[in-house]
């Protein structure tokens, strides 16, 4: 019922719910016929849009919505080759007719890479916030033929670390690389070729390695999970400050605070186990832990309950 037929009433049966005889477009009262509207405007779809069943024909008129990332104002004609009678199909082709698309080849290639960047960003668990900031990335590289003669592949990954990093939505290359197929260098060379030619660089934002620790502890089977997270998260700050890991990666000194965290904490978290959550290998962690074991002391917060002794941590 619409927010019209809600302010009509009949005069003698104030209750009673109205019915809408949709060919006449009269507004009825049920009780004793008055008629209390005429000639209604019906202000719904013309034709029937539900694909609830599969009997169900979608004949909208007007298309999808206009994607304003495209260009061209995301117009498209599209004509048959049909020129006999003939029976028509469901969706109202003719049958044995082809179709031609007349649109333009800049437009082709943004729509298919659009739904290549949708599918691998999904497949990352992205939001649809990066998926256009990646696509406009990619707009952008493909207007100002910054880009020609590299990969598709290596491009739309390369696009989506961009945004990841504009939005503030860590993922770490090695990340990116392994749902891609594409090598870490291949991202990172086409990463500064991106960064180079977009307008506003500094809107590319440095990876903060604390936003990476939520994420990499909820990858982990950890019965102390809050615990843990608060240790980690304290612990990357401090070791930035005191430890000597200048020019680590942000997933190795992650995974080297975790395996800290666990330690001190008596949780049962093998190397192994971090490897397959933050992707360090196990010999990187152990390295990183080596350089944070002298200060382990130093490193946690000030009522974190050690469950092992600083003295008893593992010397690997």
């Amino acid at each position: 019922m619409t927010r019209y037929m809600q302010t009509l009433a009949c005069r003698f049966h104030p209750d009673a719910p109205l019915i809408e005889d949709y060919r006449a477009g009269d507004m009825i009262c049920p009780m004793c016929g008055l008629v209390v509207g005429e000639r209604m405007v019906d202000v719904s779809e013309r034709w029937p849009t539900s694909q609830d069943s599969a009997d169900a024909k979608d004949r909208s008129r007007v298309g999808a919505a206009e994607n304003l990332l495209y260009g061209s104002t995301d117009l498209a004609t599209t004509t048959t080759t049909a020129n006999t009678k003939g029976s028509l199909k469901d969706s109202g082709r003719q049958i044995g007719s082809r179709m031609i698309s007349q649109i333009s080849p800049a437009d082709k290639t943004l729509r298919d890479t659009h739904r290549k960047i949708q599918s691998a960003a999904a497949a990352m668990g992205l939001t649809k916030r990066v998926i256009d900031q990646a696509f406009i990335t990619f707009k952008q590289c493909f207007e100002n033929k910054c880009l020609r003669g590299r990969p598709e592949n290596v491009i739309i990954s390369s696009c989506i670390y961009t945004a990841c990093r504009q939005q503030g939505s860590p993922r770490t290359v090695k990340e990116i690389a392994e749902h891609s197929k594409v090598t870490s260098k291949e991202i990172g060379r086409c990463y500064l070729k991106i960064k180079g030619s977009l307008a506003n660089s500094s809107s590319v934002q440095q990876i903060d390695i604390k936003d990476l620790v939520p994420r990499f502890c909820n990858e982990l089977a950890l019965e102390q999970k809050i615990l843990i997270r608060k240790a980690v998260t304290h612990i990357v700050q401090r070791a930035t400050e005191i430890c000597n890991i200048q020019g680590r990666s942000p997933t190795s000194i992650v995974s080297g605070a975790i395996y800290l965290a666990c330690s001190a904490a008596n949780e049962n978290i093998t190397k192994k186990d971090i490897e397959k959550a933050t992707g360090a290998s196990p010999s990187t962690i152990g390295i990183i832990y080596k350089l944070m074991l002298p200060n382990a002391a130093k490193l946690f917060p000030h009522d974190f309950v050690f469950k092992r002794p600083v003295a008893e941590l593992p010397r690997v």
